[in-house]
């Protein structure tokens, strides 16, 4: 299945739930941007039997108790995650599917806006060799595929014992940061580009949320000699940096020019001499939430060889969209 060209904007949001702290921090995502934006939420719990479950099922009767069981789990989940916020109840669609959680979210949300998970809770090292659902969805999905961030960086608790054990002596020391001191919910949304038309989807999709969000737009292309191909009268040498730069500024500029935006939408380009992959996950620290499109690496070759996509769903500091 393509990728589809045509973005939809009332498309359902599609969210994975299954009672995690991680997909709970998801739904109240999906949850406060149904409110802002009008859309459905449609809450989906792909589960599979397992021990804790009690004695499986052997009777149809005893198949629709188990069903019913998991109906009112996911009711109860949803209402507890949308206290507080204000979004109608016929704007929320509970689905429970008997399929792993991948399989699930891919069929159901197929048709949605937008397909969104809780990042897993490991460290850096085991998301990258274990795989997640995330993971999963981003590389097997055809729409786009948000990762919610939770608060906390599960990675720091390592981090201080490394800080600690590369100290001279009993001195206790915590590993540092550097923290932005604007609230997360005031800064920008940054899309990344490249000028392709996937980076011109994420754009698209990227300003649709920043005017949902009433937030300034960045568009940043971090670029490198061999992201920039053929520059006009430089087919066969390197050019300086000063054209390479120029003519990178130009990319941007003629993708903002080709990619209808909002109105009143603060649009700000930035282009930054630096690999995609080092200088989005930087701006991670700094924006609210940043949006890439998908370059398809799958497999080993996602694995070991990485892609800006994989580099951010893993090392991002903020919420996460890829986009197909």
């Amino acid at each position: 299945m393509a990728a589809a060209d045509t973005f939809n904007p009332q498309g359902d949001l599609v969210v994975g739930v299954d009672g995690s702290r991680e997909s709970f921090n998801a739904l109240r995502w999906a949850l406060r941007e149904a409110a802002l934006s009008g859309q459905t939420v449609n809450a989906v719990y792909g589960w599979s039997y397992s021990w804790d479950m009690g004695p499986e099922p052997t009777t149809d009767e005893e198949l629709a108790t188990l069903r019913t069981q998991i109906a009112e789990r996911l009711r109860d989940w949803v209402k507890q995650a949308s206290q507080g916020i204000d979004i109608s109840s016929d704007h929320i669609r509970l689905t429970s599917f008997r399929a792993s959680g991948t399989s699930a979210l891919l069929e159901i949300g197929s048709n949605a806006q937008q397909i969104i998970v809780g990042r897993r809770a490991l460290n850096r090292v085991a998301r990258w060799f274990s795989g997640s659902l995330s993971s999963s969805l981003a590389e097997e999905s055809q729409i786009p595929v948000t990762i919610i961030r939770s608060g906390e960086d599960e990675d720091l608790s390592v981090q201080d014992e490394i800080a600690n054990a590369l100290t001279p002596g009993e001195q206790e020391v915590h590993f540092e940061t550097p923290q932005s001191d604007t609230p997360r919910v005031r800064r920008p949304i940054v899309v990344g580009v490249d000028g392709s038309p996937t980076s011109q989807r994420a754009l698209e999709f990227a300003a649709w949320l920043a005017q949902l969000n009433n937030a300034p737009l960045h568009v940043m292309f971090c670029w490198q000699l061999k992201d920039l191909r053929d520059i006009p009268g430089y087919e066969t040498s390197v050019p300086p940096i000063d054209v390479a730069q120029k003519y990178a500024n130009k990319v941007v500029d003629d993708l903002i020019a080709a990619t209808p935006m909002p109105e009143g939408l603060e649009v700000q380009a930035n282009v930054f001499h630096i690999s995609a992959g080092k200088g989005l996950v930087s701006a991670s620290r700094y924006c609210r939430h940043i949006v890439v499109g998908s370059r398809g690496l799958t497999g080993i070759d996602a694995h070991f060889l990485g892609s800006v996509s994989k580099q951010l769903l893993n090392l991002a500091e903020c919420n996460l969209t890829i986009v197909h």
